[in-house]
């Protein structure tokens, strides 16, 4: 099967600087905005820059326990983040790997737009389901909507 590829857009009144920085370059603190969804995230292999391995731990209950992820790319001044998910509970029988670019843009109000790109690769002659595809974006649009009332709440955190 050839892959899927998603797309989608998420407004936020954050301006793109400090939701890039909340949700990328300290992702360590996920779990401090999310403790609802994130028990942590730790580096297996690098210094957090292109090439560097990591480890999601989801909390109990959820759909994900753990999820391994690869940086592909990150640009600090043009706030894009592309990152692939090697392992995750739930599709290593269906999906081989899922590659994924968010890019953080201003918006005309002084806010952002994080739009978001993720293309998912099946395995062998695997089919990706809608639902798939649909979780992955609406797990997406939660975590921005959650750091931006997070970011509201605490006015001077990640600034």
């Amino acid at each position: 099967m050839a892959p899927v590829t998603s797309s989608y857009e998420v407004t936020s009144s954050i301006p793109p600087a400090r939701l890039f920085k909340a949700t990328i370059l300290e992702e360590k603190h996920l779990h401090k905005i999310l403790p609802q969804g994130v028990k942590s995230v730790e580096i297996l292999e690098g210094d957090g820059g292109v090439g560097t391995i990591k480890l999601t731990t989801f909390v109990e209950g959820g759909e994900l326990k753990t999820a391994k992820q690869k940086v592909d790319g990150i640009d600090k001044e043009k706030f894009t983040y592309s990152y692939t998910v090697l392992e995750a509970d739930g599709f290593n029988d269906v999906i081989e790997k899922i590659c994924c670019v968010i890019k953080f843009e201003p918006s005309a109000d002084g806010g952002s737009i994080c739009k978001t790109t993720n293309t998912y690769y099946p395995k062998g002659g695997a089919q990706i389901s809608e639902e798939h595809v649909k979780g992955g974006k609406e797990k997406g649009l939660g975590m921005v909507k959650a750091v931006e009332a997070y970011l509201h709440a605490n006015p001077t955190a990640y600034n």
